[in-house]
């Protein structure tokens, strides 16, 4: 778990979450989570891109095996289950608002960026749009910071503690943006 400031990723770790990805990783600020091998698995990315674009997914999920896992959940339809949970359950959508807010400050630290000001990731705070972005920042948050994603990734057939699970980067492909 790391949030910010991160210490620049190593040229090794490029290299491997370019691979994870399967194209070149760009502007990635640091290794926000690792498994418990040292594998990458979350990437914080600039908030403006070197090309000039606002990115507003501060923490982007990349281990394959990872990936793989939630996209299955959001297969089931566990975001809709969430998204039902949310409306019901007032102290569950007062802790993800406060997770929305968690994010922006965590981004906010690093660049302020006018076009993506209130926007998050992963439909938070209203919805929940994108497993993927909510289990990369509870893995990089840690537990209790975003109540949806460790949900998620309480539910994932895979935890940042299995060692030796690979999957290839076409498992795992389904990603709502890209890093």
């Amino acid at each position: 778990m790391t949030r910010p400031p991160f210490p620049p990723p190593a040229p090794i770790d490029i290299r491997l979450v370019s691979e994870q990805l399967g194209r070149p990783a760009r502007d990635v600020l640091g290794i926000a989570a690792r498994t418990a091998s040292g594998e990458p698995t979350v990437v914080a990315t600039a908030p403006r891109l070197s090309d000039g674009t606002p990115f507003p997914t501060l923490y982007y999920l990349t281990h394959p095996a990872a990936t793989a896992a939630i996209s299955h959940l959001e297969a089931e339809g566990l975001m809709r289950e969430l998204n039902e949970r949310l409306e019901s359950d007032p102290e569950l959508r007062d802790r993800y608002r406060a997770a929305h807010e968690a994010y922006l400050a965590d981004r906010e630290s690093i660049a302020s960026v006018p076009e993506i000001a209130g926007i998050s990731a992963g439909g938070m705070p209203h919805r929940v749009k994108c497993l993927h972005a909510l289990a990369a920042h509870s893995l990089a948050a840690g537990p209790g910071v975003n109540p949806i994603g460790d949900l998620a990734l309480e539910l994932a057939d895979w935890s940042p503690d299995d060692v030796g699970e690979a999957a290839s980067a076409e498992d795992g492909e389904h990603r709502s943006e890209e890093a």
